[in-house]
């Protein structure tokens, strides 16, 4: 098992009525899922909605997460920027208010070259005293890092992981743990023995994806009950469907500031229906 843990769910951010962090909401959250599979959180990540957080938002909210923490649960600061400058403040920030590792997504709008990325990550690396994450999702950077170029990097210091949000064959990867970035590569990552995943159904399922740690031999039968946990949760971008499903769970975790909008009513029917296929409404209602 990863040091950080096999289930880091990319923790939602909850905001108030007027779009400002809720920061008890997002503790109450934070322990709801460490009672339910997660081993540790990204915090500020893509699904933390950290494209629209000022950076004292963020690393406030990695310090809160820290300060608050779960006992036992890691947790990784989402600390990424296409501006490496950015990046290393941010990664230099999260490493002083206590991060265990950071997140740092691939460059993305002006899309380095190979020797850009490799100046990139290794200034990043230099910058931090933790591990550091990869981050690796070509569908929203527009370049997708090959396998002898995650080798390549692997050899720098603090760099120990990747995650990995493409289709990527795993055990190719020159030394990093892989994290599957994609909720349903979960599974294959499990059976060749990477780190796992982190995971945005596991706000949801959380129990479900800790058994398919403990259980290996059940695990391709209850991915496959998952399978249509992912696609609703995914159904339009991301968080959307996550939080939708969240509030009607009765967790308050409020609405998402623009460009991201919330769910409409045909979205939130399909995933009332979801949680319904799975029992897990009982008796809450929206």
């Amino acid at each position: 098992m990863s040091e950080l843990g096999t289930i880091l769910t990319a923790i939602v951010t909850p905001f108030d009525e007027r779009l400002n962090v809720d920061e008890e909401a997002f503790v109450a959250l934070m322990h709801h899922l460490a009672a339910n599979g997660s081993d540790g959180f990204v915090v500020c990540g893509t699904t933390g909605e950290a494209s629209t957080l000022t950076d004292d938002e963020q690393i406030g909210l990695v310090e809160l997460a820290v300060r608050e923490r779960p006992p036992g649960a890691s947790i990784v600061a989402g600390a990424g920027s296409n501006d490496t400058r950015h990046a290393i403040e941010l990664t230099e920030r999260a490493n002083a208010v206590g991060a265990d590792a950071v997140l740092s997504v691939t460059p993305y709008y002006n899309r380095p070259n190979r020797r850009g990325i490799i100046a990139h990550f290794r200034a990043v690396a230099g910058a931090s005293e933790v591990p550091v994450i990869l981050y690796n999702i070509p569908q929203r950077t527009g370049t997708d890092m090959p396998n002898d170029l995650l080798a390549e990097l692997a050899q720098i210091e603090h760099i120990d992981y990747v995650k990995q949000s493409n289709e990527a064959n795993f055990d190719h990867v020159g030394g990093l743990r892989v994290y599957a970035g994609n909720d349903d590569l979960f599974a294959a990552a499990l059976d060749i023995g990477e780190a796992g995943a982190i995971s945005v159904t596991s706000h949801i399922v959380g129990p479900l994806m800790r058994r398919m740690v403990d259980e290996p031999d059940n695990r391709a039968q209850l991915n496959e009950e998952l399978v249509d946990v992912y696609h609703t949760l995914f159904m339009t971008a991301s968080p959307t469907c996550t939080k939708a499903a969240l509030e009607l769970l009765g967790h308050p975790v409020g609405g998402l500031r623009l460009p991201m909008v919330a769910a409409i009513e045909e979205e939130r029917e399909a995933v009332r229906a979801m949680l319904e296929r799975h029992h897990l409404l009982g008796h809450v209602t929206a």
